[in-house]
């Protein structure tokens, strides 16, 4: 799919109809945001190269730190939690449903200051994406048990995860359409691109055999996934922005759905953008042949990036592929900026210049980056 940008006035309709569920203080201060909205979007990079944004960075002055960095590094994005994996909006929503949960009144981001944020990221050319986590929404599964996963044995229970948390059950339309209304609303308020993650079932075992789904119809986890994830884009697709989604590295790789519905040709043409999640931790001991995959960053990226171009040849339409590299440590060796090169360089030697990174605290190795490019002053005749 090309990438298209919205206009103003588009822009300015959305906050201005989402604005209109909120209360007084809330409206006028959306309000404002839509007369800021009147700015063109920041256009996509070529090349993109990003770092992961949580919630908490994003509204403390951590946010100005990472800013700093793009500016003077060849980091050119910024993926924002808008919606966070525990169901809390980054700032204070017109959304009716997140209004209804409290999803947007823990520590929102003020108004004024996203304004001023989305203005600092214009003026530098730095892209801000907007990251939606869909399925895995505690606080939504526990406010609205009827759209949670219940317990095969007693439909009555909700089934829980092993951390004892709920999950929304993604053959429930809603969840999807929550998630749609959340990026109309990200999309009006200045964010250039839509990134949904968690677009799956939950990633245990147990889930299979114990868990019940109100709308499976006869289909399998893969085609649960696939019609939703067209229904988001369906929703959105008059919003002018990329939508990009999250998926399990080794889905590249697995020829399965891998018990969570995210089976490669299943969802590589159902979105603009497919980052997978290639962090060389969360491979197995003795996959791709190697001992240790995480002690071998290059050949773990390298070869799962292969899989990846491969399974996308033979599918039309197939998405942008953007993986996601690894910034943090978990288990030996520990990770810094030759790990970090090692996997840029297995992402370039596959032929994807872009990349994202990641870290849960939003902490970079920045001597990984390289500088910013400098600005060359027009030549005068």
């Amino acid at each position: 799919m090309p990438h298209r940008f919205a206009s103003a006035t588009l822009a300015l309709a959305l906050v201005g109809s989402a604005a209109a569920a909120q209360d007084t203080t809330a409206v006028s201060d959306t309000s404002a945001a839509a007369a800021d909205s009147t700015r063109q979007l920041v256009p996509t990079p070529d090349t993109l190269r990003g770092l992961y944004v949580n919630r908490w960075a994003a509204i403390s002055p951590r946010m100005w730190e990472l800013v700093g960095v793009a500016k003077s590094t060849e980091v050119n994005a910024l993926v924002i939690d808008v919606k966070d994996d525990r169901g809390f909006m980054l700032y204070r929503s017109g959304v009716p449903l997140a209004r209804e949960i409290g999803a947007d009144t823990t520590n929102p981001m003020p108004i004024s200051r996203l304004r001023a944020l989305m203005d600092t990221l214009r003026l530098h050319g730095v892209y801000p994406i907007a990251r939606i986590v869909v399925a895995k929404d505690p606080l939504l599964a526990a406010a609205r048990r009827d759209l949670a996963i219940r317990r095969r044995d007693d439909t009555s229970t909700v089934w829980l995860d092993r951390d004892g948390n709920p999950w929304l059950d993604p053959t429930r339309d809603e969840i999807w359409r929550y998630a749609a209304d959340i990026a109309r609303e990200a999309a009006a308020l200045g964010f250039s691109e839509i990134q949904y993650d968690y677009v799956r079932f939950p990633d245990e075992d147990r889930v299979i055999r114990e868990g019940r789904y109100a709308q499976m119809a006869g289909r399998s986890r893969a085609q649960v996934i696939r019609d939703q994830l067209t229904l988001v884009r369906d929703e959105t697709s008059d919003l002018g922005v990329p939508m990009a989604i999250d998926v399990f590295g080794l889905t590249a790789t697995d020829s399965t759905d891998m018990g969570i519905g995210q089976q490669w040709e299943m969802f590589i043409d159902r979105a603009d953008i497919v980052l997978p999640m290639n962090y060389p931790s969360h491979f197995a001991r003795g996959t791709y042949g190697l001992a240790h995959p995480n002690a071998q960053p290059y050949e773990t990226v390298s070869q799962a990036l292969k899989d990846a171009v491969k399974r996308s040849a033979g599918v039309e339409g197939a998405a942008k592929i953007i993986p996601w590299l690894q910034d943090f440590t978990m288990g030996r060796p520990r990770y810094g900026a030759e790990q970090l090169r090692a996997q840029m360089r297995a992402a370039y030697d596959n032929g994807i210049p872009g990349w994202i990174l990641w870290n849960p605290a939003s902490r970079y190795t920045v001597d990984a980056l390289m500088p910013a490019a400098p600005v060359t002053a027009p030549s005068t005749p």
